[in-house]
C-alpha cells in the first residue's frame, strides 16, 4: 500500500523509469481518453481489454474471444456514474468502479491487473472540497508498469475532480492517492535492468533522478508526443516497430 499525500506536488516525473515522455504521454491518453480502444479484438488474438474500455464502457461477457457472445447489459460509464453520484451526494462511499469480469477474465491469458477505482469526496475548512482515490490492483509490474500506471490514474483523478467542480460550482482539488497492491513484483528476466537502476538510487539525491513536469525537456517531448498522437493515435506504437 502506498499512499501519495500531494499527487501533483513537483517533481512530478521519475527520469529513470523504463520509458520516456513520448510513451507516457500515449500511456495517459490510452487509459483517460481511450486512444487504443480500437486495438480491442480478443476474436483476432489481438487485446481483450484497456483500461479505459472497462471503466468507461464496462459491458460484462461470457467469453471475451467470441464476438456472438451475448451482452446482457448496456455499457456503464462508471466514471460518469461517479462523477454524477459524488456530485448528488457528497459523503457517498459507493463512488467506485472496476474492471473484473468474472465470467469471462478468468479464462483468458491477460486479465486486467487494475481491479477498482474507488473516490470520496472530503469536505475542507471554507467549504471547498479535495477528491481522494484509491486504486486497487490484483497483479502488478513495480518496474515497468507502477509509475505508468499511478501518473494516468491520478490525471484521471484529476478530470474526475475537475468535472464534479463543474457541476456543484465549487472548488474540487485533487486530494490523496492510495494504491494497493495484491502482488506487486519484478519479474526476474529484467532483474539487472532493475538493480542498476536501483544502484542508481543509492548515488546521490533524489532530485537528481527527478524532473518537474514543467521542466523544458520533457514539456517538449510531451507537446510533440500530444500533437503526433492527435494525428495518428497509433504513432507511438508504430514508432516502436
Amino acid at each position: 500500500m502506498i499512499t501519495v499525500a500531494n499527487p501533483f506536488a513537483e517533481p512530478r516525473i521519475h527520469k529513470n523509469f523504463p520509458g520516456g515522455p513520448e510513451e507516457l504521454e500515449a500511456y495517459r491518453q490510452e487509459v483517460v481518453d481511450g486512444i487504443h480502444d480500437h486495438w480491442i479484438d480478443p476474436a483476432a488474438g489481438k487485446w481483450t481489454y484497456t483500461y479505459h474500455e472497462r471503466i468507461f464502457a464496462y459491458s460484462p461477457v461470457e467469453d471475451i474471444r467470441n464476438p456472438r457472445s451475448r451482452r446482457p447489459f448496456a455499457a456503464i460509464n462508471q466514471i460518469q456514474y461517479i462523477i454524477d453520484s459524488l456530485s448528488q451526494t457528497p459523503y457517498t462511499r459507493r463512488a467506485q468502479a472496476i474492471t473484473w469480469m468474472p465470467t469471462a477474465d478468468p479464462k483468458t491469458e491477460d486479465p486486467p491487473c487494475l481491479q477498482r477505482i474507488w473516490c470520496r469526496l472530503i469536505e475542507n475548512p471554507g467549504g471547498s472540497f479535495s477528491l481522494n482515490m484509491n486504486t486497487h490492483w490484483r497483479s502488478r509490474d513495480l518496474y515497468k508498469a507502477w509509475f505508468m500506471n499511478v501518473y494516468a490514474l491520478t490525471d484521471l483523478q484529476r478530470i474526475i475532480a475537475e468535472k464534479i467542480s463543474a457541476k456543484i460550482h465549487k472548488p474540487v482539488g485533487v486530494g490523496r492517492y492510495v494504491d494497493i497492491t495484491d502482488s506487486l513484483h519484478i519479474y526476474g528476466s529484467y532483474f539487472r535492468d532493475a538493480a542498476a537502476e536501483v544502484e542508481k538510487m543509492r548515488d546521490g539525491s533524489w532530485q537528481k533522478r527527478s524532473w518537474e513536469s514543467t521542466h523544458p525537456a520533457f514539456a517538449a517531448m510531451t507537446a510533440e508526443a500530444k500533437q503526433k498522437l492527435a494525428s495518428d493515435p497509433d504513432w507511438f506504437a508504430k514508432a516502436k516497430g
